[in-house]
Parts: structure tokens; sequence; C-alpha cells
């Protein structure tokens, strides 16, 4: 009978430590919940429209600041914890020349801008206008105020796909690597065809069209500059060349 009864004895102890547990969540959640709703009325931490530094922009050179402003109208007037960091990130991705973004919250009432902008590597040229395009296949729209010294990249057409502007641009970056110094004189390379790559060179005080193959690229080349002279006097109006064949030279009229 002893037994039995001691069986059944209430674990007092574990019932105090659950419920004091309890009253803390619950004070916890209560305390959660007050500054919650401070921090979303409290005027302290509004973004005013009225203070330039309220919303401060970073590392931005060609994108455009105007569209970047726009995406955060809807968070002056209101408290900086009822912006949504995330979306605010998402919107800003969405736009041309931002490769990548960050959003924080300064306290008691800022946001700060982080951007970090897409590096154009070419032109490329399309019946509506010419763009610039960066190494991952991203067109973007070429900044009124500055000037860039690319060749042109063409082979890329406006239908195009992102993957195939992809492949395209790693076509002319893989001719640009192999060029060297030597890419200072192309002023195009035409990558619609990696295993038949064509450029355009200036040379001496006239543009030549040369074959290149898909391979070889500086080398070919520099045989086509080291013979020059000669070239010239065969084939003084010539303006194509193949260089695909590692012994000679061939003019195509």
């Amino acid at each position: 009978m002893a037994r039995a009864a001691k069986s059944r004895r209430i674990p007092w102890r574990l019932i105090a430590i659950l419920a004091a547990v309890g009253v803390v969540c619950a004070a916890l959640a209560v305390a959660g919940i007050r500054f919650r709703r401070f921090a979303l009325t409290d005027p302290q931490f509004v973004l005013s429209r009225d203070r330039r530094e309220a919303l401060t922009v970073q590392g931005v050179r060609y994108a455009s600041r105007g569209k970047i402003l726009r995406i955060f109208v809807p968070d002056f007037d209101r408290s900086i914890f009822v912006t949504s960091l995330a979306e605010r990130r998402r919107e800003l991705l969405a736009l041309d020349w931002v490769d990548d973004a960050t959003v924080s919250r300064v306290w008691p009432d800022r946001l700060v801008v982080s951007v970090r902008e897409r590096k154009p590597v070419a032109f490329v040229s399309f019946p509506t206008g010419v763009l610039l395009i960066d190494a991952s296949g991203v067109l973007l729209d070429p900044p009124a105020q500055a000037q860039f010294a690319f060749p042109v990249l063409n082979g890329i057409r406006e239908n195009d796909s992102a993957a195939e502007r992809h492949d395209k641009v790693r076509t002319f970056l893989r001719v640009q690597d192999d060029m060297g110094y030597l890419m200072k004189d192309i002023s195009e390379v035409d990558a619609a065809d990696p295993d038949s790559i064509r450029v355009v060179a200036q040379v001496g005080n006239r543009a030549v069209e040369l074959l290149l193959g898909d391979t070889n690229f500086a080398r070919r080349f520099q045989n086509f500059l080291d013979h020059y002279a000669e070239i010239q006097t065969h084939s003084p109006e010539g303006k194509l060349f193949d260089l695909r064949l590692e012994d000679r030279i061939t003019a195509k009229e």
C-alpha cells in the first residue's frame, strides 16, 4: 500500500517549473507585442521624406538612381520596421545595372542601400539601338554620361535567350583572354559560331576582317601582323583574310 501511494505522488516541482516557464514565455510574448507596436507607431522610427539622409544609396555609378529611389517611395512616412528588406532587395535585383544589393535598417530612422553594379564587357548592336552587355550576358542601357571603349560583340540577336547570350559572351571572353594586349586592335568580334570566330581589326590605316577559327587567336593574329607588309603588297585591296590554316594566309575577295 505504501508503494502504491508513493507512485501516485503529484510532481509538484515539475509543475512549478513548467508554470514558471509558461509565465516567462507569456511575459516575453506580451513584451514582444508591445515592442512591435512601439516600433511600428513611434514617430522616431519614421522614414522621413524631408530628410535627405533618411535613405542613403551607396555604390551607384551607372545604375539609375531615380529607379532605385522609386522602389522605396512606399516606405516614406512609415516606420522603417514596416519595410520588407527582402522584397526591396528583390526589386533592386530586377534593375538592369544591379548585380547585387543589400538593404539595411539603421536605428532609429534610416535605410541604407548598398549596390554592386554589373561590369560591361562589350557593345551589342541591334536595329533598335546599341546596348552594353556584361559577362553573364545581361543587356544594359548605356548611361548617357559615360563613355566606354569596348569592342562590338556581333552574333547576338534580340530574341536570343539569356542562356544563348551567356554562351556567346563566354566565347567572346575566351577570345579576349587569348588575345591579351592584341585586343586593343580589335573593334569587333563575331561569336555567332564558336568554331569560326571572326574579328574586325584595325591594322595600319584600314579595317580588315579576319577568320580566326576556334583556337590560337593571338598566335594567328600576330602571324598576320608579322606578314602584313607582304600581304599588303600581294593583296592591296583585300579586306577579308582566312587565318585558320597554320601554314598560310588566304585573301578572300
